[in-house]
């Protein structure tokens, strides 16, 4: 009797872990909303095409009067965070990740944008 109790409680457990599995898988069409710094239409083409630069971005869509960019990601291929350092190598800053200096210095007069 002692055996088939401890059988089920180990089968009920690998069940569980399972179950917590599952809730853990990356999304192929995971959506975000992250703040980049810009000032222009150079800054939005620029800022788009770095976050296309990642593999696994399947819409990256920069509004200039928000300052906010739209992604939709394949969490399978690339991380948020992936996007965040690639937009701050082509000299914008996120709310996650600031720009180094010379990629900032590098961007033409009317892109580089006050920041803080």
């Amino acid at each position: 009797m002692k055996k088939l109790i401890l059988v089920m409680l180990v089968t009920l457990v690998g069940f569980a872990v399972q179950a917590q599995e599952k809730k853990q898988e990356k999304k192929k069409n995971a959506t975000y909303e992250i703040p980049v710094n810009g000032n222009c239409g150079m800054c939005k083409k620029r800022i788009e095409a770095a976050a296309y630069s990642v593999k696994g971005v399947k819409s990256a869509q920069w509004h200039q009067d928000h300052h906010d960019m739209h992604l939709i990601i394949d969490e399978n291929k690339c991380s948020i965070d992936d996007v965040h350092a690639a937009i701050a190598k082509a000299g914008h800053d996120t709310d996650k990740v600031k720009a180094k200096d010379e990629d900032f210095e590098k961007l033409h007069g009317c892109c580089q944008y006050e920041r803080l």
